[in-house]
């Protein structure tokens, strides 16, 4: 799939947990993931990402059953009322999980943990030869934001995402279904994300599409004083139009529309440039 990117991609995220930073709880019930869905769709959605485990900062784990409870009748659902094409990632570290997923309807694999928390799930990806998004996190979400220290942030980042795309390769994934995501606020200081969104370029070099995930993040706040998360479309949309600019192609997103027109319009003015 990755390898036929041509403009940018705008992931939507629906989280099917209570707990969740920004959308906790209202989109448990399978009713109300529809309606969610449906919008973003009628939005120009690309991809719907769904998670059953909320992994703000302080999240504590959710089992594998609960996590197969929350996503796999939201996953049915979908493919059953709204659309069989539209591709869907499921959001998870865990191998088990990511198997029912794929079983229920989800096309692609999003793991924050890049194969560290259940190596097995590298595994899974080369056996259904579906694409995998391999993000870069210090530590645990539970414990992630507890003093994390960089020397070189950007360097340090990269060199563990090459570390993981090997392991990846190694495990029969193909290159062309590798993605990667530096993990812009999970285990990182303001500074560093700041460092990591203005290097986003360096990420792209790599040569494998880059996912940028800043969406409502709380270290934006920090720069506009705003405390709730559901205010800072604004500043994701910032972000989403700089990482076009640097050659971009994935953007995890709650407001779809607003990150459509804006990766679009920074889109078109590059092609220009």
């Amino acid at each position: 799939m990755f390898k036929l990117l041509t403009h940018p991609i705008i992931m939507g995220i629906l989280n099917v947990t209570p707990d969740s930073f920004s959308d906790g709880g209202k989109f448990t019930g399978i009713d109300s993931a529809l309606v969610q869905v449906r919008r973003m769709v009628a939005e120009g959605v690309d991809i719907i990402d769904i998670g059953g485990e909320s992994t703000r900062p302080g999240a504590e784990s959710v089992s594998i059953e609960e996590q197969i409870a929350r996503v796999t009748p939201v996953i049915k659902a979908i493919r059953a009322e709204i659309s069989n094409s539209i591709p869907i990632s499921i959001d998870t570290t865990l191998s088990a999980v990511a198997r029912t997923a794929l079983d229920a309807g989800a096309t692609i694999i999003n793991d924050i943990s890049a194969g560290v928390h259940d190596t097995e799930i590298l595994s899974v990806a080369a056996e259904r030869d579906v694409p995998i998004i391999l993000m870069h996190i210090k530590g645990q979400p539970e414990t992630m934001q507890d003093a994390p220290y960089y020397q070189d942030v950007v360097s340090e980042v990269l060199i563990a995402l090459q570390e993981r795309v090997a392991a990846a390769l190694a495990a029969g994934i193909a290159k062309h279904q590798i993605a990667i995501d530096p993990g812009i606020g999970f285990g990182k200081r303001k500074q560093d994300n700041l460092d990591l969104l203005a290097n986003l370029d360096k990420f792209v070099a790599t040569g494998y599409p880059v996912l940028l995930g800043t969406s409502r993040k709380r270290f934006m706040g920090s720069l506009c004083d705003v405390t709730e998360p559901h205010k800072l479309v604004s500043a994701t949309v910032a972000t989403t139009a700089l990482g076009v600019q640097q050659g971009v192609q994935m953007f995890r997103v709650h407001d779809v529309k607003e990150n459509r027109q804006a990766a679009d319009v920074a889109w078109a003015i590059k092609q220009a440039g």
